[in-house]
């Protein structure tokens, strides 16, 4: 079986969050993923990392967000990680409608929990936070196309 790791690290601005996007649903395309998988997928991505960037950095620019992907056994894993400043209560910020901002509609982690199959949420007051989806899907050869 093939397995495959990518690796991005990028600036805390909102322009990165469509390159998060276009890289999740470019591997959802060689995956040969349903559209609406794909779709999915692009969502929860840019939600993890809009977190990232809004929330964990609360929009300072000059800081880095990881996004590690790794495709094995029929399980596309993706980690976004920042290094800000934590969430106090993961299990309340999880709630649907929960945000720190109220510009924002605060349902981040509502779109995760739906749309992948498995979300973890590690975070450390001062140290950042960690979110890993992880999505299971059918096997189909990985071509060179």
């Amino acid at each position: 079986m093939k397995s495959n790791q990518i690796t991005l690290t990028f600036s805390s601005i909102a322009e990165n969050v469509g390159i998060a996007r276009l890289l999740i649903a470019s591997v959802g395309g060689q995956l040969d993923l349903p559209l609406n998988d794909i779709e999915e997928l692009k969502v929860a991505v840019s939600e993890a990392v809009s977190n990232a960037i809004i929330h964990g950095y609360r929009n300072v620019p000059n800081n880095i967000v990881y996004l590690n992907l790794d495709i094995t056994n029929n399980i596309l894993s993706i980690i976004v990680k920042d290094e800000g400043c934590g969430i106090s209560n993961v299990e309340q910020a999880m709630q649907p409608a929960y945000s720190t901002d109220p510009e924002r509609m605060g349902l981040g982690f509502v779109f995760m929990q739906s749309f992948m199959d498995e979300l973890q949420v590690e975070s450390t007051l001062e140290v950042g936070t960690t979110v890993t989806m992880r999505k299971h899907f059918k096997q189909t050869p990985i071509s060179s196309h």
